[in-house]
């Protein structure tokens, strides 16, 4: 009998110390907060509940998704920028991250020296649409129709300084062709107009403009991004349809506070990496319209610094200030 309480004993202290050997270094057994600095079930908070369900059960540790809303995002971010370089407090964040402090006066974070990045989780197509009557087959003949208009025809976007909005302003630079932007509180208002012809031309997900689109009342001229959409693989992208450096998508991605340890970070990107690889997280942001991407810390700062740039030349050349 001593024996075997003898055993009993070592069995649950190793069992103990299973969770510590998955866990990042440095990491306590606190929880670990994802910070979503958007309201509950966005597509972002979707993304980073997903996450941190397979985060918690592969390291026996709480994960807490706090929705921090407000200012396009700059709310949570701050919040996670002041927040203790430890591993424990995490931000899910859009490209809204790298537009903002192009957008507004005083940003309370900077992108670069106040974060440090794990990894890109995931990118989520825009596709430029067109109402059916404006009658344009493709995406140059949207443009030759815009010039025609002289400028009057209208595109809706969900406020200024959002993704969609400056997606249609590259996409007005690289087609030296104008329009006119109506912009929205929101999404669902934008789209609504835009499928009821109200306004005529808006970069939207994907996902959100194919049913739209097969039931005729959107026409999907062209998708943002550098590569064909897997959910419309027949769409051309805005640089085959003669329209090169116009390309935009919406990337998520999962950074921490500025010094977190070098091993903790390592440990997550290794996490996650593997995370994104499981087939039913891939088809759970399939139907999201997201495609996992994963990647090294430095492929995600590569892309950070490239898109803070990129996007701070298109609000300086179109004047756009969200303040």
């Amino acid at each position: 009998m001593k024996l075997d309480r003898r055993l009993l004993l070592a069995g649950s202290a190793a069992l103990a110390f299973l969770p510590l050997a998955g866990r990042a270094q440095g990491l306590s057994a606190n929880p670990i907060t994802i910070v979503v600095p958007f309201t509950p079930g966005t597509g972002i908070d979707i993304l980073a509940r997903a996450v941190g369900d397979r985060l918690r059960a592969r390291w026996s540790q709480p994960v807490v998704i706090d929705n921090k809303p407000g200012a396009s995002g700059n709310i949570g971010a701050q919040a996670v920028a002041r927040a203790a370089a430890d591993g424990h407090t995490l931000l899910m964040t859009v490209n809204a991250f790298v537009m903002n402090p192009h957008l507004y006066k005083q940003v309370p974070y900077d992108p670069v020296a106040n974060f440090t990045p794990i990894v890109e989780v995931a990118t989520g197509d825009l596709v430029l649409v067109a109402h059916p009557s404006l009658n344009v087959a493709d995406t140059r003949a949207l443009v030759e129709a815009a010039k025609a208009a002289d400028g009057k025809i209208d595109y809706a976007s969900p406020g200024v300084g959002t993704p969609q909005h400056l997606a249609m302003e590259l996409f007005k630079q690289k087609a030296a062709v104008s329009f006119n932007h109506v912009p929205y509180r929101g999404s669902a208002g934008a789209v609504q107009d835009v499928v009821a012809g109200h306004v005529k031309v808006m970069f939207m997900p994907v996902h959100t403009a194919l049913p739209f689109a097969r039931n005729n009342q959107i026409k999907v001229l062209a998708i943002g991004g550098a590569k064909r959409s897997p959910q419309a693989p027949d769409v051309p992208t805005l640089a085959e349809a003669g329209f090169p450096g116009a390309e935009v998508d919406l990337w998520y991605g999962l950074l921490a506070p500025s010094g977190t340890p070098v091993a903790t970070v390592a440990k997550l990107n290794t996490e996650v990496n593997e995370i994104l690889r499981e087939p039913a997280l891939v088809e759970t942001l399939r139907a999201q319209g997201l495609i996992a991407v994963g990647g090294t810390p430095a492929d995600f700062a590569k892309l950070i610094a490239a898109d803070l740039a990129k996007w701070g030349a298109v609000v300086k050349a179109a004047n756009i200030s969200a303040d």
